[in-house]
């Protein structure tokens, strides 16, 4: 049956907090005009990071990508600059390989034991940030993920019962990958947008295919608006740690493969810190096969997930307790109308 789904999840302290991450542009910096060809072939990070460069040291601005493929590996976001993503234009993952460029290593994170690969490292994505205040992406453009990995290991220690699906069996071996053994990390990317402790956010407008492990990872954020934003991936669409003052709103995901839009509460930061005061509204979940979303053909031969728990397309509550306390547990509603035919699946967890 076409439905659609509108979740509102509000931690026990308070409601969202009102207004938008915006904040006044200054000027435009074209990244051609720093030396960027958008053919598709040319490598433009450089040129890309020089633009971003340019705007943060002029105090903020807009940077364009006009119509064309912009082939990049790791791009930096500053504060007070915006990237807009103009009608036609593409921002490329390139594919890294010996000669060819890479992905920014991934940063130390003596936490990573206690989450998964993908969410303990920020750097190695093809758009990241830290630390940043008053940050922007908007459309209508389009990311494409096609050189990022959707694999990576699990935490670093051995599992325990309870770390993985009961579908998955359980044989616990310290290093486990959550996909292949041995999966060589080095020079790889793993994230479309990646934002570590960042204040005021927003992402609106634009589409990201090929995600990778996450095509959005916000972890430590405080007031992000994620508004209009398509996502057709082949692993997560949205994930949401360890942030508070969250709207997310007129998005549709599709994530055959896994959790669509997902709140949680890890340990990357090194600290307990519960993700709190989220709106999702007037959002589409769904579990076509990648890619079939954006063009708009909705098949569905794939029969089952790399958890095997059939195609997904979910949004899911993951926190550190089962209960509904201060300390991570959650207090949700959610319904549903006739609305649209993109619904797939959806599963609802407040996982311990």
């Amino acid at each position: 049956m076409a439905r659609s789904l509108v979740l509102v999840a509000t931690a026990l302290l308070g409601a969202v907090r009102a207004g938008a991450a915006a904040w006044p542009p200054r000027a435009p910096f074209d990244v051609r005009a720093f030396g960027a060809a958008g053919d598709g072939r040319t490598l433009d990070t450089p040129a890309v990071n020089a633009a971003i460069a340019a705007a943060a040291a002029a105090g903020g601005g807009v940077v364009v990508f006009p119509a064309g493929t912009y082939r990049c590996f790791s791009i930096h976001l500053r504060s007070r600059v915006s990237l807009r993503l103009d009608p036609g234009s593409v921002i490329l993952a390139a594919k890294p390989a010996p000669g060819a460029g890479a992905y920014d290593p991934a940063e130390p994170n003596p936490w990573d034991l206690y989450q998964d690969y993908g969410h303990s490292h920020w750097h190695d994505s093809l758009i990241w940030g830290i630390g940043l205040t008053d940050v922007s992406i908007t459309g209508p453009g389009r990311i494409d993920g096609a050189g990022l990995t959707r694999f990576g290991p699990g935490p670093r220690r051995p599992r325990r019962p309870g770390d993985l699906p009961l579908s998955l069996g359980r044989g616990a071996r310290a290093g486990d990958a959550e996909f292949p053994p041995g999966t060589d990390m080095a020079g790889q990317g793993d994230k479309a947008i990646a934002l570590k402790d960042c204040r005021h956010v927003l992402l609106r407008g634009f589409s990201i295919v090929r995600g990778g492990h996450m095509a959005i990872l916000a972890t430590g954020a405080d007031d992000i608006e994620i508004d209009d934003v398509t996502i057709d991936t082949n692993r997560d669409g949205m994930d949401i740690d360890c942030c508070r003052n969250v709207r997310i709103r007129g998005c549709a995901v599709n994530s055959p493969n896994d959790d669509a839009i997902c709140l949680k509460s890890s340990y990357a930061l090194g600290r307990i810190q519960p993700t709190e005061e989220v709106t999702i509204s007037d959002c589409e979940v769904s579990g076509y096969d990648e890619g079939t979303f954006l063009a708009g053909t909705f098949r569905t031969t794939e029969k089952e997930a790399p958890d095997r728990d059939g195609p997904t397309g979910r949004i899911k509550l993951r926190s550190r307790t089962a209960s509904s306390s201060t300390a991570g547990g959650w207090r949700w509603r959610a319904w549903t109308e006739e609305r649209s035919r993109t619904w797939s699946s959806t599963t609802w967890r407040c996982a311990t």
